[in-house]
């Protein structure tokens, strides 16, 4: 017999009401649990359409790179001049991203944002296959700028959705995972697009082959377009059937609403995470659009080989960042893999300025330590700022990243045309030590406060359970008076 109060029973009133309820909405067939709109399936397909947005827009951004001496030949300009496409790239960046990330909080939501900024980078793309037609570096910068203004933040977008989507023991990995199909692209992009150039160049129009390469990279951006759109729609649906399933326990609260000046609130290592950010990718971003001059001119290879091994950076990285994702995931450590990465860039850098090693063992040594660091990093802001938060959190650390690698990118460029290749690796060993102090420096306040960003993944879900048994406690004890639970089988 059941008693009254017992985990079986519901009042009368409260059975009626379910009864009709399911008579009304519960439809006769049940999909499998792993194709629910948050199932294994549904959840694998967004980090599918995730990382072929990335891949489209990361396959077009190292675009000039891969055309290094087409671009500097067919225009006729020297190597700071066709870094400013670079750098064009990167100063709108410099604060669009926190903008963008503020109104993907609070305006457009996530959705919204994705589909807008992967506009951008359609169209940027267009134009600068038009600066390619016209032969002017001018409009080319323009269209380096317009699709900066979607780039950046585009990827902020990406990454508060992969939050939303895989916050908890997978999400190193998955960024990973998304890190490595997005890097993909680029290795694609080094391979395909100096031959296809030169296809186009011998067996078509020469004055025009410039532009064609570019147009034809476009269709790349197009599928990031189309790709955002389904992502959307899959996680419009994704809402819908968490807002039916979850049940009301006692006075709901309302929305957070995000508000600028709470910036001020970041603890302080969330700003030495963004220096390390912003003086680490200062030393890859620019190296990967300057190496091809680097490879030729040190080590006496052709254009092929030289692009070959600037994409190896990627390619390893693409290769290993699942890998990495996952081991971080079941150690934990993340401030101690970031250590690990920053170090280990800086001696694969040291020994293509000091020595004449086979490069390939650096490069190697440099796409795996950009692997680790990508994996360990990305993630850590969910770790130091409130969910609600985190599109304006990834937006500082794009608009600072942006920031570095656009003074460092057009720095580089000028002690190239001044100074030569090996003041330029110098160059970024001092950034990469920048890095290192930062995240030395996130060690000490962690380690000295809660240590809770450099547990290991057992401790840290025994951390988080008793916060979340807190959290629940506390809410309990708010909204003490007369008792009103949802549901006693729910609690």
């Amino acid at each position: 017999m059941v008693g009254y109060g017992s985990l079986e029973e519901t009042s009368p009133l409260l059975e009626q009401n379910q009864i009709e309820r399911q008579s009304k909405k519960s439809p006769k067939w049940r999909a499998p649990t792993c194709f629910a709109p948050n199932g294994t399936f549904s959840r694998v397909t967004a980090l599918l359409l995730m990382s072929l947005v990335g891949f489209g827009a990361f396959f077009c951004f190292d675009n000039p790179g891969a055309l290094q001496t087409e671009i500097k030949n067919t225009l006729s300009i020297t190597t700071s001049d066709f870094a400013s496409l670079y750098a064009w790239y990167s100063w709108p960046n410099v604060f669009l991203p926190v903008v963008g990330g503020f109104l993907i909080d609070s305006v457009f939501g996530v959705r919204l944002g994705t589909v807008i900024f992967a506009c951008f980078i359609l169209l940027g793309q267009v134009l600068l296959s038009i600066g390619g037609f016209l032969n002017c570096l001018w409009f080319m910068d323009i269209a380096r700028f317009i699709f900066g203004v979607g780039g950046e933040s585009l990827n902020m977008a990406l990454n508060t959705y992969t939050v939303s989507w895989f916050k908890g023991k997978e999400l190193n990995m998955v960024f990973g995972f998304q890190l490595s199909i997005a890097r993909v692209g680029s290795t694609v992009n080094f391979l395909v697009m100096e031959p296809l150039f030169h296809y186009i160049k011998n067996n078509f129009e020469e004055y025009s082959a410039l532009g064609w390469t570019l147009l034809i990279a476009c269709s790349f951006t197009v599928m990031s377009f189309f790709c955002s759109l389904l992502l959307g729609f899959m996680d419009r649906r994704r809402e819908k059937a968490m807002q039916t399933n979850a049940t009301p326990c006692g006075n709901s609260s309302e929305t957070e609403k995000v508000k600028f000046s709470d910036v001020k609130n970041f603890p302080a290592t969330f700003w030495f995470l963004c220096i390390c950010t912003m003086a680490y990718y200062g030393s890859i971003f620019p190296f990967v659009s300057l190496a091809q001059g680097f490879f030729k001119n040190k080590f006496d290879f052709d254009e092929t080989e030289a692009n070959f091994i600037t994409g190896l950076v990627y390619l390893v990285s693409a290769i290993a960042s699942p890998f990495f994702g996952f081991l971080i995931d079941k150690t934990g450590k993340n401030v101690s893999w970031v250590l690990v990465a920053v170090t280990a860039s800086a001696i694969a850098h040291g020994f293509l300025a000091f020595t004449y090693l086979n490069p390939y063992l650096p490069i190697i040594l440099l796409g795996m330590a950009y692997s680790i660091l990508a994996s360990a990093l990305w993630s850590l802001p969910a770790l130091l700022v409130p969910d609600h938060q985190l599109g304006t959190a990834f937006g500082i650390m794009q608009a600072l990243q942006n920031l570095g690698t656009a003074l460092i990118t057009m720095g580089a460029g000028t002690i190239v045309d001044k100074y030569g290749y090996f003041w330029l690796e110098i160059f970024f060993i001092a950034w990469l030590k920048v890095a290192l102090i930062s995240a030395i420096s996130i060690w000490i306040i962690d380690y000295s406060t809660s240590n809770f960003l450099n547990l290991s993944a057992k401790k840290r879900d025994a951390y988080e359970k008793i916060e979340n048994y807190e959290d629940i406690e506390n809410s309990a004890n708010n909204n003490a008076g007369p008792a009103h639970p949802c549901s006693y089988g729910e609690i």
